[in-house]
């Protein structure tokens, strides 16, 4: 998991600080496991905007077949653009997953339009 401030913040101190030609790998050091992230997700979303007729999001978890190919977990070895360049990643999991919870629910209206133009929700490419 990384923040999208972070990861801006990490691309902008490579291109400013980096050393051409060098390779920077960007990640948070912070791995989870998909359902417990749509847990945190879900209970976020009880605290902050709670069901009408009460009950938890977490109800409306399906669990899907998983894409071909999936890798099942992505770790990023971080050293090096936090040795070379100082780059460290300022939101943990809880406060950037509340970051972004907050964020759409407070552009619900661009939610809506990206919604309407058609994208059916479902599963693009394998």
């Amino acid at each position: 998991w990384l923040y999208v401030t972070d990861h801006a913040e990490a691309l902008f101190r490579a291109a400013a600080k980096g050393l051409s030609g060098e390779t920077y790998n960007i990640g948070g050091d912070q791995e989870i496991q998909n359902i417990d992230l749509v847990n945190g997700i879900c209970t976020a979303l009880d605290h902050k905007c709670p069901k009408n007729g009460g009950g938890s999001y977490a109800e409306q978890i399906q669990f899907v077949p998983d894409r071909p190919g999936h890798d099942f977990r992505y770790a990023i070895d971080a050293s090096k653009i936090k040795k070379d360049l100082g780059w460290l990643p300022q939101y943990n999991i809880k406060s950037g997953l509340e970051a972004t919870i907050d964020w759409y629910l407070k552009n619900t209206d661009w939610c809506e339009s990206v919604l309407s133009r058609g994208y059916e929700l479902q599963r693009l490419g394998l």
